[in-house]
């Protein structure tokens, strides 16, 4: 990935945090069939070195046949995302020597890939993974809700995988390389139309703005 220093973005617990608010992870591998991309919600786990991400398949997937133990692969964690519209630069009315552009959070974490079959690692995951996502909810479902011939049925039917994180990488690219009164602008121009993805844009061109110092 691209990253011009203005948009780098390094720290670790910064990183972790898109990655657990936004878990549907494009995963990409290399396989004899070529370049594969499969959509799968990942579970950051504390291991040795820089962590681990683990997730799931389906076992019709080809892709656990596709790839041995210790293939490198990519998971691409995607954030908040804006169209930036020129027309909210102040330097537009001075000079008019500006262009759209696109606003954005990526993590891009690389790793190797182990493989698990085992049911006991999997109801782990399971169990790890309802956890995280049903917290929201009073009322939360459970693994054990299920009858437990239909889990074993279901259990059988996928493939768990854990990645071995050695590099995350991440891209904030939230009008850093703008001057102050631009960047006010693309804030207030966010702010004009009130939507979900707008309004977490501006927080993004917000925080930035003040790290800094503008």
């Amino acid at each position: 990935m691209y990253v011009p220093a203005d948009f780098s973005e390094t720290r670790v617990p910064v990183l972790r945090a898109l990655m657990s608010a936004h878990p549907l992870a494009t995963l990409v591998a290399a396989t004899a069939d070529g370049i594969v991309a499969n959509h799968v919600p990942l579970l950051f786990a504390a291991a040795a070195g820089r962590g681990a991400l683990r997730g799931h398949i389906a076992r019709a997937n080809p892709l656990w046949r596709q790839l041995a133990d210790g293939a490198e692969v990519l998971a691409i964690f995607h954030g908040p995302e804006h169209y930036i519209s020129p027309r909210w630069y102040p330097s537009k009315r001075e000079h008019g020597q500006v262009v759209p552009t696109w606003n954005y959070a990526v993590v891009h974490a690389r790793g190797a890939l182990t493989w698990h079959h085992d049911e006991a690692w999997l109801r782990q995951l399971l169990r790890a993974l309802t956890s995280r996502h049903e917290r929201r909810f009073a009322q939360r479902w459970r693994v054990s809700d299920a009858p437990p011939e239909y889990l074993r049925k279901m259990l059988r039917a996928i493939v768990g995988f854990e990645i071995q994180l050695r590099e995350l990488t991440g891209k904030w690219k939230v009008s850093q390389n703008r001057g102050a009164a631009d960047v006010q602008g693309v804030i207030k121009g966010l702010a004009s139309l009130g939507d979900p993805a707008a309004r977490a844009m501006q927080a993004l061109v917000r925080e930035r703005r003040k790290l800094r110092g503008a």
